[in-house]
């Protein structure tokens, strides 16, 4: 029997990626460490699951003392199929999601894999957490950020989490300048704005390339954007409830619902 915590690691990279193997070697640390990540990459595909698709599942042996199994599956489907298979009757402490390769701050939360892993945790009622790195250079260095990875991890194990809250964790790239703190703030009001390039194939059929251009409308000083911007580590709190509370009351108000009914 262990009374370490038990901890799931997941992630939108592959199961291959630097990033999850540096996250699972600190989680080692902290407890009993099980991965279930995707086969590949699946960067970008949000809070997606398989349905009417076979799922696949096989266990790897490439992290050292760690039981790990990678999924044809999204991040979400590694949560799922984490907590209602492999698991069977155990549940996680914690779940981690990460280290991502590249920025998941303001909107980029929505179209996130490493934030639906960490999401899917949060509507298991499991504290969980998403870990992302502002370096998209699949050889990142991790090295500045491995200490305040292990504290925010420990902090959630010791503390716990709201109920339906995932944390979104933004570290800055490595700079020449140490990482001047932490701070909790809010999402960034920002958005991506998309451009579509017709192209041709080699056949002669039409496709399209989707590029564009990051735009951040926001000039406060509480929010992750400004935070990453300045050298500090990001921590939103995030929530699956997309329910806009502040819209119901006006609704009510203001609109005739005589005419609808």
């Amino acid at each position: 029997m262990t009374n370490k915590p038990l901890i799931l690691v997941s992630n939108d990279d592959g199961i291959t990626s630097k990033g999850i193997r540096v996250l699972v070697n600190i989680m080692k640390k902290l407890g009993d460490v099980i991965v279930v990540a995707p086969d590949s990459p699946q960067s970008g595909m949000g809070h997606a699951i398989t349905i009417g698709e076979t799922l696949r599942l096989y266990e790897e042996d490439i992290f050292e003392g760690v039981e790990a199994y990678k999924s044809s599956g999204t991040p979400a489907d590694c949560v799922k199929l984490a907590k209602h298979y492999v698991l069977k009757n155990k549940t996680p402490d914690l779940v981690v999601s990460g280290i991502n390769h590249g920025s998941n701050t303001s909107i980029s939360v929505l179209y996130s894999g490493t934030m639906s892993a960490a999401i899917e945790g949060a509507l298991e009622g499991l504290p969980s957490i998403g870990f992302s790195l502002c370096d998209y250079s699949s050889k990142a260095d991790f090295s500045h950020i491995e200490e305040y990875v292990y504290k925010i991890a420990k902090q959630v194990l010791d503390h716990g989490l709201s109920k339906g809250v995932a944390l979104n964790v933004n570290f800055p790239p490595k700079r020449n300048e140490a990482i001047k703190g932490v701070k909790v703030c809010r999402q960034a009001h920002a958005k991506w704005q998309e451009e579509f390039s017709e192209r041709f194939d080699p056949n002669g059929r039409k496709y399209f390339w989707m590029a564009g251009n990051f735009v951040n409308f926001d000039k406060g000083e509480d929010n992750d954007e400004w935070a990453i911007g300045n050298n500090y580590v990001s921590i939103v709190p995030c929530q699956y409830d997309l329910t806009a509370h502040h819209a119901i009351k006006q609704m009510n108000e203001d609109w005739d619902w005589s005419e609808l009914s």
